[in-house]
């Protein structure tokens, strides 16, 4: 299996168990007198396997990602790269919508704001970290697809 494949089957997993918490919820009480629509102890066995079943794929996902070249470092280091610099882009996108936003003035006694920042040199920063993060992300997804999982 290549790596890819197993992080659409974590994305599935995780998906699945979000529904497994819903729909214990749902059957988690009833009315006295009443039967749950489905049985809790099926659902608590399913999720018991999925759980365990992610973890094993975690583990295997973990284990390909430390190992596998990328770059000068690891395909581990890119991920890291890859989420600071998405973090970086909010942070600097955030600054830009709050220096940004107008706020109208009715009379010369209202309080004025000013920008403090040069809105135009973040907005250059956030456009080039975003295409640093597409150009990562690229590569990123490009090795998901060639290298193969590694077993536990």
């Amino acid at each position: 299996m290549k790596l890819a494949e197993a992080l659409i089957l974590r994305g599935d997993s995780q998906k699945k168990i979000a529904q497994l918490r819903q729909r214990l919820s749902r059957v988690a009480k009833v009315q006295e007198g009443e039967q749950p629509a489905e049985n809790p102890g099926d659902l608590l066995a399913e999720l018991e396997a999925v759980t365990a079943e992610l973890v094993t794929l975690i583990k295997q996902i973990n284990r390909t990602n430390s190992t596998t070249a990328f770059q000068a470092g690891t395909l581990a280091d890119a991920l890291a790269e890859r989420d600071v610099l998405i973090l970086k882009r909010n942070v600097y996108d955030n600054l830009v919508q709050e220096a940004a936003i107008r706020q109208d003035r009715y009379s010369r006694s209202e309080v004025r704001f000013v920008s403090t920042i040069d809105i135009a040199a973040i907005q250059r920063q956030v456009d080039n970290l975003s295409r640093d993060y597409r150009e990562l992300d690229a590569q990123i997804q490009a090795i998901n697809w060639q290298t193969d999982l590694q077993e536990i």
